[in-house]
């Protein structure tokens, strides 16, 4: 049993920046693929970024490439997603994501319960 909690959302206006933490109960941490999924009101939640079991291998959904950065801290069981230049259609509920099977590139078995960013124009 993995519990992810999230932190970070707020209000920001267009151009500025937020950090997203989330935090794993699980004692196998490092064994576990993380990410973040965001869904907007009226939308199918999408897929942000994963990252590795070991941090090294990172990945970008389009939208967020170049603008959003995806970390973790073994020593602090925590994810990170740093979130520069946001803009409007970045309003979303954001959810911690952990795949504790260690696959690459499908779906996590473990969600937070999400933080809400808000950007206005």
């Amino acid at each position: 049993q993995v519990q992810l909690v999230e932190s970070g959302g707020g209000l920001v206006q267009a151009g500025g920046s937020l950090k997203l933490s989330c935090v794993a109960s699980g004692r196998s941490f490092s064994s576990y693929v993380m990410g973040w999924f965001r869904q907007a009101p009226g939308k199918e939640r999408e897929f942000v970024s994963r990252i590795s079991q070991s941090g090294v291998r990172v990945y970008y959904a389009d939208s967020v490439k170049g603008r959003f950065t995806i970390s973790r801290d073994s020593a602090k069981n925590t994810v990170y997603l740093q979130m520069n230049s946001l803009k409007p259609e970045d309003t979303a509920v954001y959810y911690c994501t952990a795949d504790t099977t260690g696959r690459w590139g499908y779906e996590p078995d473990y969600w937070g319960q999400g933080t809400q960013v808000t950007v206005s124009s």
